[in-house]
């Protein structure tokens, strides 16, 4: 199958499946495009601030794709095409779309409040606590996986096999492109929240700042090695996630949009000018090198089918920011399959290359295979391969560095949830209480796990992130589906989702728990292989708990009805 043939099945299946099941989605959950959402009732100027649409479609597309949906299909890829790509617009449409679309959806209706308040309100108070606890766990996850696939991308030295090191030029200028976007995400944020321009004026100052970023970002690279961007990374997401959403994360967010945005529209055209041809098996087998079919692909493919992290974004910060209810499928729906596409395009760049190609080029990293197979596209169309190729690099660390604004903020909030009662009085708080619900200390302890991790490497941590991100889906699913029935709405469209990422998660988990195990009763763990299997086992006992009580919660009878004889 050819790069183009992939594209137009994917852009027909992802376009069809907007315009005709997240339609019917909304129709038969129903929207009151007149009523007043969270972001004006509880606006409190950090985290309830109302913005567009398109802002908030940017913030909600940048903080879900991360890393994602370029590392998941290209890893996945040792299966075949044609299971990675079956996996991807399935699950995308009536997976992870409807999960995405669920989760804001119900936030909205509650008040902008995260699935944790859901399914306190829904299924019940240690359910909440459980889930909330889960949340926090998988959060540090998710930062210690993504912090160090940026410090990869920014790392700007290399050593040959003789020990010699030199100077990586491409990753120096995305560091210092990204650096840079930083400082200008707090210029814009000014200029959205004080100036009140015309939306298509704040388009053209935040394209223009875009350009010149990566302007300079070209002309004055900046080299620091992997460990020294793990600290300055760390350090940002520290004030990323306490200081208010209008002055970073949304302007970050809206201007990476246009980068991710960009990207993702010259990667099409490059396909469909080189017009790749697939150099991949249509199909490899159950078994690969050792890794079974089920569960691997389903969990190694979360982002770009199903995940459960972008329930916390659609209930954690956007569903915060939505003017409009009719904002929600354009905002959740339309992101998730945005990110499908994307995961398409990672498909087709990995099956673009000959068997041991992409080494033989020094392509070695996900990232590094994606960027160097968009950069081969378009050359074709004229364009200098060195400067596709670094900007390529720049677009995929700004998903991911987009990611960790977003799910550290969500960690931090998790954190305190877990402390934090509706019959708490605030004033009269116990000293212990003041200081675990203290914003700056909850983001502290939750930085300082996922440092410790991040040191392990992402490649050793994605199976068990995988694993635990799309049990949360689980979790997020069956939380939406018991507030779909409690408000006499229609949920039956989430239920085979959800049985079958109990299967995938439970089995996944278990695995991970078993090879974590057998290690340490051969040759030890590390501090980080420990960390693992602890995170692993709690990871485990609380999503059974939490689904099993949402399940008791799904399967009872309706109140004043009695079972029929």
């Amino acid at each position: 199958m050819s790069g183009i043939l992939m594209m137009v099945i994917a852009i027909v299946v992802l376009g069809g499946a907007y315009l005709l099941y997240g339609r019917y989605l909304q129709n038969k959950w129903g929207i009151d495009p007149k009523a007043k959402t969270p972001a004006y009732e509880l606006e409190d100027g950090v985290d309830y601030v109302p913005a567009d649409t398109n802002v908030v479609f940017g913030h909600q597309f940048a903080s879900i794709a991360g890393a994602g949906p370029i590392n998941g299909p290209i890893q996945a890829a040792i299966f075949g095409w044609l299971p990675v790509m079956l996996w991807i617009l399935i699950g995308g449409v009536f997976f992870g779309a409807v999960q995405d679309f669920a989760s804001m959806y119900a936030s909205v209706k509650n008040k902008g409040r995260t699935i944790g308040y859901i399914i306190e309100e829904y299924i019940g108070k240690l359910g909440k606590k459980l889930f909330l606890l889960f949340c926090w766990l998988f959060c540090i996850l998710v930062i210690a996986a993504f912090a160090d696939v940026v410090a990869g991308t920014f790392n700007g030295f290399t050593a040959d096999e003789a020990g010699v090191v030199s100077k990586i030029t491409a990753n120096g200028a995305v560091a210092t492109t990204s650096m840079l976007f930083i400082l200008e995400a707090v210029v814009l944020g000014m200029i959205l929240k004080y100036a009140k321009l015309n939306k298509w004026v704040n388009t053209g100052i935040a394209i223009v700042m875009l350009i010149a970023a990566v302007a300079l970002g070209l002309k004055f690279p900046v080299y620091m090695a992997r460990g020294t961007w793990h600290i300055i990374i760390f350090a940002y997401i520290l004030i990323a996630c306490v200081v208010p959403v209008w002055a970073l994360l949304q302007p970050r967010d809206y201007l990476n949009s246009y980068l991710l945005i960009f990207m993702i529209v010259g990667a099409v055209i490059g396909v469909f000018v080189a017009n790749p041809s697939c150099n991949l098996e249509a199909f490899n087998g159950f078994n690969v090198d050792g890794q079974y079919l089920f569960p691997i692909l389903f969990v190694t493919i979360a982002c770009g089918a199903v995940s459960g992290f972008h329930s916390l974004v659609s209930s954690g910060t956007a569903s915060k920011q939505v003017k409009n209810e009719k904002s929600m499928l354009p905002v959740s729906f339309g992101a998730m399959l945005m990110e499908s596409m994307l995961a398409i395009i990672a498909l087709i760049a990995v099956a673009s290359f000959g068997k041991g190609e992409a080494a033989a080029q020094g392509l070695t990293t996900q990232p590094q295979i994606f960027a160097g197979a968009i950069a081969n596209f378009l050359t074709v169309a004229g364009l200098p391969h060195d400067l596709v190729f670094t900007l390529i690099n720049l677009a995929v660390s700004a998903f991911a560095l987009t990611s960790l604004d977003s799910v550290a903020r969500v960690g931090r909030l998790s954190f305190q949830e877990f402390f934090m009662d509706d019959d708490v009085d605030e004033k009269n708080m116990s000293s212990f209480l003041k200081v675990v619900t203290n914003k700056y200390f909850a983001t502290v302890i939750t930085l300082v796990l996922a440092y410790m991790l991040a040191k392990v490497g992402y490649a050793e941590i994605w199976p068990l992130f995988g694993s635990a991100n799309q049990l949360l889906s689980v979790l997020a699913l069956v939380a939406c589906a018991v507030f779909l029935k409690k408000t006499k709405r229609q949920g039956c469209m989430l239920w085979i989702p959800m049985a079958f990422m109990m299967a995938v998660t439970f089995t996944a988990l278990s695995m991970t728990i078993v090879k974590l195990s057998k290690a340490f009763m051969t040759t030890g763990l590390s501090l980080g292989n420990t960390l693992q299997l602890i995170f692993a086992v709690l990871l485990l006992i609380l999503g059974v708990i939490v689904a099993v009580q949402g399940m008791k919660k799904l399967l009872e009878k309706p109140e004043g009805k009695k079972a029929a004889a």
